[in-house]
Formats: C-alpha cells, sequence, structure tokens
C-alpha cells in the first residue's frame, strides 16, 4: 500500500486531506462493515465482548482510518443499543410473568425520579470497561424512553471507544492480540459481573426491597 506521502509525488495536485477522502470512499464497505459490526455486537439481549474490539480488529486489518472507525463503531452501537430497548419490552412480555415485568417498571419508575443522578449513574457505567447489556435490559423493561439512557450513554461510549480503539491502534500488532485480550481474565470477570447484574435485576423482587427494605429472591419469573 502506498504511503500518503507517495500519492502526493505522483499526484502533486492531490492534497493529504483529498487523498483520505478518496481512501474513504473506495474502502466505504469496509466502514460499512465496522458499523454493522458494532450494531451485532450491541444489539444482542445477552453479554456480549465490547463493540471495540470488533471495532479495533477491523481497523487493524484493513488498514482503517481511526476517527472514521470510532465515529461509525460508536453510532452502529447507538443504534444497537436503541434497537434493543425496542424489543427487549416484547420479548420480557412473552417470557416472564407480568408480576416480573410490573416490578422492573416500578424501578425504572424509580430511576427516573432521580433525574441527573440516574444520568450520571449511565454515565459512569458506560465509561468502565463493563459489557453495557445489563443497563440496556433494565431500560428497555423498564419501559424507559431511549432519550432517557442514550444521550448519557452515547457520551460515555464515544469517550471509552476513543481511548479503546486508541490504545488498541498502538498496543496490537496484530489479531491474535485482539483475540488474546477478548479471552483475558479482565473480559471474564466483565462477563460475570454482567451476569450478577442480570440475574439481580430478575430475580430480585424490587417490591420489597423498594417499598418494604427487605430483600427477597424469586426464581418463579418464567411464563
Amino acid at each position: 500500500m502506498k504511503s500518503k506521502s507517495a500519492k502526493v509525488i505522483l499526484f502533486p495536485h492531490i492534497s493529504a486531506d483529498q487523498s483520505d477522502f478518496c481512501k474513504l470512499t473506495t474502502m466505504w464497505w469496509q466502514y460499512l462493515l465496522v458499523f454493522l459490526g458494532a450494531f451485532l455486537f450491541d444489539v444482542v439481549p445477552f453479554p456480549f465482548p465490547p463493540a471495540f474490539t470488533i471495532m479495533v480488529t477491523l481497523k487493524i486489518l484493513f488498514d482503517l482510518n481511526t476517527w472514521w472507525v470510532i465515529i461509525l463503531g460508536v453510532l452502529g452501537s447507538i443504534a444497537g443499543r436503541y434497537t434493543l430497548t425496542l424489543y427487549i419490552p416484547l420479548l420480557a412480555d412473552k417470557i416472564f410473568k407480568p408480576q416480573k415485568n410490573k416490578e422492573v417498571q416500578f424501578l425504572g419508575e424509580k430511576i427516573s425520579e432521580e433525574g441527573w443522578k440516574s444520568q450520571m449513574v449511565i454515565l459512569t457505567y458506560s465509561l468502565m470497561p463493563l459489557p453495557t447489556t445489563p443497563l440496556f435490559l433494565a431500560a428497555g423493561m423498564a419501559r424507559l424512553k431511549p432519550i432517557q439512557i442514550i444521550p448519557a450513554f452515547f457520551v460515555g461510549k464515544f469517550i471509552s471507544d476513543t481511548i479503546a480503539v486508541h490504545l488498541g491502534d498502538f498496543a496490537s500488532e496484530g489479531i491474535d492480540d485482539i483475540l488474546n485480550e477478548a479471552l483475558s481474565w479482565n473480559s471474564i470477570l466483565s462477563l460475570v459481573l454482567s451476569l450478577l447484574f442480570i440475574a439481580a435485576l430478575l430475580f430480585i423482587d424490587w417490591f420489597a426491597l423498594i417499598e418494604k427494605k427487605q430483600f427477597r429472591l424469586n426464581f418463579r419469573i418464567w411464563k
């Protein structure tokens, strides 16, 4: 692959910025893969590797522009999480008892009452190296409006993915490094914590905990 300087020498009338634009337009399908990959990673209703792993993988594989990868990857993640909040209520109605759905909706109402505090919690969680699937499962089941969660998630996601992609760009020498990181103890711990969060959402009796300050577990939640 020719460098930017080589392109300028061969075509002196083409600036570096124009060269970047030409490269972007000729590699549009690779950038589309970044968007679709991030979307698919974040639309599933169970903990999955962070979307930045596919973003870094495709960036290294196709030698893509870092900032375009970040922008398109974050937009793909937002689209995936938004879609998740739309179909989760329908799925929850089919597999969980009405009582469990009412509990989670009650939890969502209490969270919404916190206003800016709940936004700070969402932002902080999005900045942490944890899958955000439990957050959006709870939001979807609680019937929270996307506007109540997406803006704070977008800010946290953009910051965390920017850091992750840049670190992956400098630290990774190839795809094997990314795969090893995806199977590291940190990734496994993140998965375990996510599963614990989902278990807490599903099996804690939120009516008893919030109204009566009593901790109860209820495993009879399935239809």
